[in-house]
């Protein structure tokens, strides 16, 4: 796993949280600058009173400030377009709408943004006798207008995930919204951002994430470099307008396509960042919202790196609980016994790649760890998981390696999907770089390792990346008010372990009407995937704009 300068979801978890929705998916922030970021002002934004309070290294960011409510004028073509909706991918529809390169300057070049969309099905709700148990939500109820998906990343595409999770979404949900999907800037398959070829890709996922020398360093930064340069060749001017302030700018032009007077909108992850900034910049705007697996933007990079990792310590301990009361579990009976077999497989793998069974690949430490990580994501991968570790103390690296694999979407024929280089381009340009070189990463590796000490050294060097990145950041660490939105639902798990439950705490606390819905489990994002208290919540809001209490708190 790269965490480069904030918190991602990989190609796997996107596809996870539409798979776990089917049986029940980092960034920054915003300052003036040459993508046209809005400014920030100096007051303090933090909602007074409430449960929910900002969290750490909120009081020195600054608030993002909104934008006009009127379309400027060199904006107007663009609101005005007519896409045309035609039949696709079984079952829904696609289209295509164009976008400015530079909101500042909308006539220096356009990019091409792709949506999909599952229309209303009144018949939906019918097909459930109860479908009116929700207080206010009928079957026969008017539709609602669109609800914009997004799984996260960045990079996740929510074209795909939409067509993926559509028809599980509750009855009365699809019966009375348009479901849609568009992939933000650089996304999938709007205009798409690509870095280095599938062999180049599995050398950068495979290069030493713990450096012990000089030659290891050396080799880091070169596999840092090489990837930025890559991108740079291949993705020209596009690469400078990949931000967030950009990508959520372009789904309120969107929203005016769709005919909706406001946003609607369920985000996980990465994709709570973006709407929390759509929300921040069109608050009149921002509909019913629902935020789950919320991030901070609050936090600088460095400080959100942190944070992470120990947020997959704190999954690890929950696995490893988990791992010690089964009979298969190949790191012992005991919490402590588990994190030092996996400490002592690390360092053997690191001293001697492991075999696999796959065309002569080997493991890597940085591919076992990342294996581990992304079983972190969902309790449903420990089985897994703990049958790759049993492998891996056998000597044979291919459970491991195929976790590895699915971290980063890599598929059979060794081909890679976009989202690890769109989620790089836009971790880059939403906040400054962590570390400037590998000094910085030095200094910092044991302030990481005391927060996570199976993870932490790792996830350190993994945020170097952006050191080397050919453009300059635009924005920077903020908190978002959102003042005069409609009420909006920060859902949070508390053993979450890509968005630690500590940001949900401090996004609810930052904006004005933010709602804290607390989920008690496992695993990464709550809404579709463990607890029927969670979906009932969120399903009640989005179908009669209920809000839970503040602070309600749910479990499986």
């Amino acid at each position: 796993m790269r965490a480069f300068g904030r918190v991602r979801v990989p190609a796997a978890a996107v596809r996870l949280s539409a798979a776990a929705v089917a049986v029940g998916l980092l960034a920054g922030g915003c300052s003036s600058g040459p993508s046209g970021v809005p400014g920030a002002a100096s007051s303090d934004s933090a909602r007074p009173g409430g449960s929910s309070a900002p969290g750490p290294g909120t009081s020195g960011a600054t608030p993002l400030e909104p934008l006009p409510a009127d379309v400027p004028a060199g904006l107007a073509p663009y609101y005005a377009q007519r896409p045309a909706w035609q039949s696709c991918d079984g079952g829904f529809e696609c289209t295509t709408f164009r976008v400015p390169l530079d909101y500042d300057h909308p006539g220096d070049g356009d990019l091409t943004l792709a949506a999909a969309r599952s229309v209303a099905d009144p018949a939906a709700a019918g097909a459930v006798a109860d479908a009116g148990a929700i207080p206010g939500a009928g079957a026969h109820d008017p539709r609602l207008g669109s609800l914009l998906l997004n799984p996260g990343g960045p990079g996740g595409s929510a074209v795909e995930y939409l067509e993926a999770t559509a028809r599980t979404f509750d009855s009365g949900v699809r019966a009375r919204y348009d479901l849609v999907g568009l992939d933000p800037r650089g996304v999938g398959r709007s205009s798409p951002v690509t870095c280095l070829s599938g062999d180049r890709m599995d050398a950068f996922t495979a290069v030493d994430l713990t450096p012990g020398d000089q030659r290891g360093i050396d080799a880091l930064v070169a596999a840092d470099k090489e990837f930025a340069e890559g991108c740079r060749k291949q993705a020209g001017p596009a690469l400078g307008h990949l931000s967030t302030v950009e990508a959520a700018r372009d789904m309120d032009v969107l929203r005016a396509l769709l005919g909706d007077e406001k946003l609607n909108f369920v985000g996980k992850s990465y994709g709570t960042f973006l709407g929390a900034t759509y929300a921040g910049l069109f608050p009149s705007r921002a509909g019913r919202l629902v935020l789950d697996g919320a991030m901070d933007p609050a936090l600088d990079s460095v400080t959100g790196n942190r944070t992470q990792a120990g947020g997959f310590e704190t999954a690890w301990a929950a696995f490893a609980k988990d791992c010690a009361k089964r009979e298969d579990c190949p790191l012992g009976r005991t919490e402590q016994q588990a994190g030092e077999r996996l400490t002592a497989l690390f360092a053997a793998v690191r001293t001697a790649a492991l075999p696999t069974t796959d065309n002569g690949r080997r493991l890597t430490e940085a591919q076992a760890t990342t294996g581990v990580i992304e079983a972190m994501y969902a309790d449903f991968l420990w089985p897994k998981l703990r049958a790759a570790l049993a492998d891996a103390a056998a000597g044979d690296g291919t459970g491991l390696l195929k976790l590895s694999d699915a971290y980063y979407g890599r598929e059979a024929d060794g081909s890679y999907p976009n989202l690890m280089f769109a989620n790089t381009a836009v971790n880059c340009l939403d906040l400054p770089a962590p570390f400037s070189g590998p000094e910085d990463v030095q200094r910092a590796v044991p302030d990481f390792e005391q927060t996570s000490p199976h993870f932490g050294r790792d996830m350190a060097w993994m945020a170097l990346t952006c050191a080397y990145w050919p453009v300059r950041a635009t924005g920077a660490a903020h908190t978002i008010r959102a003042a005069g939105a409609a009420p909006i639902v920060v859902v949070g798990t508390t053993r979450d372990p890509a968005t630690p439950y500590a940001w949900a705490q401090s996004l609810a606390g930052q904006l004005e009407s933010g709602r804290l819905l607390t989920f008690d489990g496992d695993g990464h994002t709550a809404y579709g995937r463990h607890s029927a208290c969670v979906d009932g919540a969120v399903n009640r809001f989005l179908l009669t704009g209920e809000a839970p209490e503040q602070g309600k708190r749910c479990d499986r």
